[in-house]
């Protein structure tokens, strides 16, 4: 049986953001299915959902346990960020056969505020009533904290970026 790598992207991402990992996994035989999280699919240069700003992560984490229960078994679970903290959930529900985790958000009860925290979010924490509408760093604080191991033309690209011109990445790709 082949497995399924499901992903799960970060806050300021989509399921665009694995397109260079499933090059990677694809040809070694894994089925790999990234999804897009609930109100994250959006022009990057327009208006966001206004629902993303109240969207928890319980309603994450539902939204992402119905698609894995559709999948014909359990995937191993990709996370980055946000994605990792939401991996950690689905795998303690009992929905993963592994976890795999990048650079995993911390979950409630340990603090991870650091300088290098503080210096990525910056414009969004000085911003009243963030806690309750969509945010976005600025250019500078995404190359800072997210984009600084790309080449310089490559930067403004990926933060501009959406869903990409090449697929929709929320289905399954069978083996090669």
């Amino acid at each position: 049986m082949v497995d399924t790598i499901f992903m799960i992207h970060g806050m300021w991402g989509g399921a665009w953001c694995w397109a260079k990992f499933r090059t990677a996994f694809e040809p070694a035989g894994y089925r790999c299915a990234a999804t897009t999280l609930p109100y994250h699919d959006m022009d990057p240069r327009g208006a966001p959902d206004p629902r993303l700003g109240t969207a928890s992560l319980l309603d994450y984490a539902e939204a992402l346990e119905r698609e894995i229960r559709q999948l014909p078994e359990k995937p191993i679970v990709m996370g980055h960020s946000m994605g990792g903290l939401l991996a950690q959930m689905l795998g303690a529900r009992g929905l993963a056969k592994a976890l795999v985790l990048l650079a995993p958000a911390a979950p409630a009860g340990i603090l991870a505020i650091t300088p290098s925290v503080i210096r990525s979010f910056w414009s969004i924490q000085t911003t009243w009533g963030f806690w309750r509408k969509p945010t976005r760093q600025t250019f500078a604080e995404a190359v800072y904290s997210m984009l600084h191991l790309l080449p310089e033309p490559q930067r403004a690209q990926t933060y501009d970026s959406s869903r990409e011109a090449d697929g929709d990445y929320r289905q399954d790709t069978p083996r090669r």
